[in-house]
């Protein structure tokens, strides 16, 4: 980094009895006082510098030996001041970025000025500011930085403006043509081979090089820098993106711990210094989804997810929420399950996760583009048709247009659904998560998306595992979400022996179990009548084998299904017959053809002793299929 010194003097500054002075054959003849520091000088080489001491001393009679001065308002304190006085009395100092703005103000306050005398202090600053700091990234950082002691000083004097726009043009410049200081230069150039060109493993590196200094700046002056920045139309979106995650995973870390430290906070001090906390972390929220880039893919949707999160636990603007919600929906299929965990903080309502905001986010995603399972292309009338999200405050034209005109393909729906039933597994284990909210967000997915019911009957199973107390009306209508046609054989002896299920869904399985026996080996047996009445009652076409299913999710060892402790099939048939007694049919379980539950279950049992030995055959081949493995 840059410095310079002015004066030849050796400094003779010194304190006695808590007063400055300075040594001297000639007695003091002035007193200044500033920020409750006494300094003890001599009126010649301070007044022939200084136009605004020669004001207040022209103003204020002698009435003593010392005149004395008060400057209560001086900026930059004792340090400022007593630099000021040095440079007066021709003692060296030493100006480098740490202390040049402070220098400048104190300047400017005492009017040292080229009109009192030619080569002032004034005059001397500009000139190293212009052609030393300005030209120097660090220095122009540093700078930068120093300006927050003195912000109204540094906005009428020009430094703030003029420190933003050399950093700007810095960041628009090829890092090998930047200043820089010799450990950051070094550690930069190393990425740029001998004849100038980029190695391509540090190349994103290399072009986002002013990341991490630009992180050290406070939110508002960062945010200016920012602005500046895209404003000159040179930095890809997606570095800027990665900028933007520098700072906030360097200025938002652990924000759900600070909350949880900060709520238990008794005294009003740590509530006061609590609210003051919040508070520049819910600006410096706010200002970072205002620099967000506008194309899909600039930050990653882990990225946003965390804002989104942070937003909620800060309490953040409903349209900044709906901003990131927005963004995350245009890739969430790049989505984690554990990023979707987003902490619920409201006071009205007692569930462990926001799943209004992930439903939100969900239904922006479905709005994106309605296609079909085998993802046809459209026809212009059908683009021309598609729903549009309305405006939200603070979206610019452009992230409109790439709102408008993105789609979400039938891969990425296919990926979103798996995603949603992995989320459904977690939010089912809290006790607190009402039915109809966990129904939304099964439903909401397009259920030609699901290649398989697996793990969505895990996430039921969980869900019925931490609500016992369900009643038969809403285990009904929690299992209608389930499709017993998409079921692996595993998923089908689970569920076949799952007590806590409606008698429905157990004879449904039972049914395509036996039609699966019946399809083995490729040769479909004639099945009785009554059994073709009852497949037929679902819409089941027996001459059709399932499609291949996947149980591929990775799931917690409590809920893996166990295989090794199915009952027997007379154990089995006691436990059916125990479910019978105890449900009753209702009406609206009467199907489309009119074969109501009632009549369903006296057509199975009506069975001839040779589907029952098909049944008891089929179990029996299942448990020695699992002994064996």
């Amino acid at each position: 980094m840059k410095f310079m010194k002015l004066g030849s003097r050796p400094d003779t500054f010194y304190t006695a009895e808590s007063v400055r002075t300075v040594s001297s054959e000639v007695s003091s003849d002035l007193i200044i006082e500033v920020k409750g520091c006494k300094y003890l000088l001599h009126k010649f080489p301070l007044l022939s510098k200084c136009l605004r001491l020669q004001r207040i001393c022209c103003e204020s009679p002698e009435t003593s030996q010392h005149q004395i001065i008060q400057l209560p308002d001086f900026p930059g304190g004792i340090e400022a001041f007593e630099l000021c006085a040095k440079f007066c009395y021709g003692i060296t100092i030493t100006l480098s970025a740490y202390n040049i703005v402070a220098a400048q103000c104190a300047a400017e306050y005492l009017q040292m000025t080229e009109d009192v005398e030619k080569g002032n202090l004034i005059y001397k600053l500009e000139v190293f500011f212009n052609s030393c700091i300005l030209q120097g990234w660090r220095d122009s950082i540093v700078t930068l930085q120093s300006t927050k002691a003195f912000p109204l000083w540094s906005e009428d004097l020009g430094i703030t403006s003029r420190c933003i726009e050399s950093i700007a043009s810095k960041v628009l410049t090829h890092p090998s043509k930047v200043s820089l200081s010799h450990s950051h230069s070094r550690r930069v150039r190393d990425d740029i081979s001998c004849n100038g060109a980029e190695s391509q493993r540090h190349k994103s590196t290399t072009k986002g090089w002013w990341a991490e200094d630009m992180a050290e700046l406070g939110i508002d002056l960062y945010w200016r820098a920012m602005i500046a920045i895209k404003s000159g139309g040179k930095i890809p979106s997606n570095l800027i993106g990665q900028a933007l995650q520098i700072y906030a995973s360097r200025w938002l870390p652990n924000i759900s711990r600070q909350v949880k430290a900060n709520q238990g906070a008794t005294s009003d001090s740590d509530s006061e210094s609590t609210g003051e906390i919040s508070s520049k972390h819910w600006l410096l929220l706010e200002s970072i989804v205002s620099l967000l880039p506008s194309d899909k893919g600039d930050v990653s949707c882990s990225f946003l997810l965390k804002l989104l999160k942070a937003a909620n636990i800060l309490n953040a603007s409903s349209s900044s929420k709906m901003e990131l919600a927005r963004r995350v929906a245009l890739q969430l299929e790049e989505a984690r399950v554990s990023d979707l965990l987003i902490p619920s903080l409201s006071y009205s309502s007692d569930t462990l996760y926001d799943v209004d905001i992930v439903l939100t986010i969900l239904e922006e995603f479905m709005l994106q583009g309605q296609s079909p399972p085998t993802s046809p292309p459209r026809s212009r009338l059908g683009f021309e048709r598609r729903r549009r999200s309305r405006s939200a405050e603070n979206i610019d034209f452009e992230f409109q247009e790439s709102r408008r005109s993105s789609s979400a393909s039938h891969s990425s729906k296919l990926k979103v659904a798996k995603i949603m039933d992995g989320y459904l597994q977690e939010i089912a284990r809290d006790i607190n998560l009402p039915l109809s909210k966990f129904i939304a967000i099964a439903e909401k997915t397009p259920d030609f998306s699901r290649l398989d019911h697996d793990d969505l009957y895990r996430a039921i199973d969980i869900y019925l595992k931490a609500h016992p107390d369900l009643n038969k009306s809403e285990r009904k209508k929690l299992c209608r979400i389930l499709d017993c046609k998409k079921l692996s054989v595993e998923a089908c002896m689970h569920t076949a022996q799952n007590e806590k299920l409606p008698l429905r869904v157990v004879v449904q399985v039972l049914f395509f179990e036996q039609a699966r026996a019946a399809m083995a080996g490729g040769k479909v047996a004639e099945l009785p009548s009554n059994i073709k009445a009852l497949l037929a009652a679902h819409n089941i076409d027996p001459s059709r084998p399932p499609g291949t299913l996947s149980t591929t999710t990775s799931i917690r060892g409590d809920d893996q299904w166990s295989v090794s402790g199915l009952k027997s099939p007379k154990s089995r048939t006691s436990t059916l017959r125990m479910k019978l007694a105890e449900d009753d049919f209702d009406e609206y379980d009467m199907n489309p053809d009119g074969l109501g539950r009632s009549s369903k279950f006296k057509a199975f049992c009506a069975l001839p002793t040779g589907p029952k030995k098909m049944f008891s055959k089929l179990l029996s081949i299942n448990r020695s299929g699992s002994e064996k493995n």
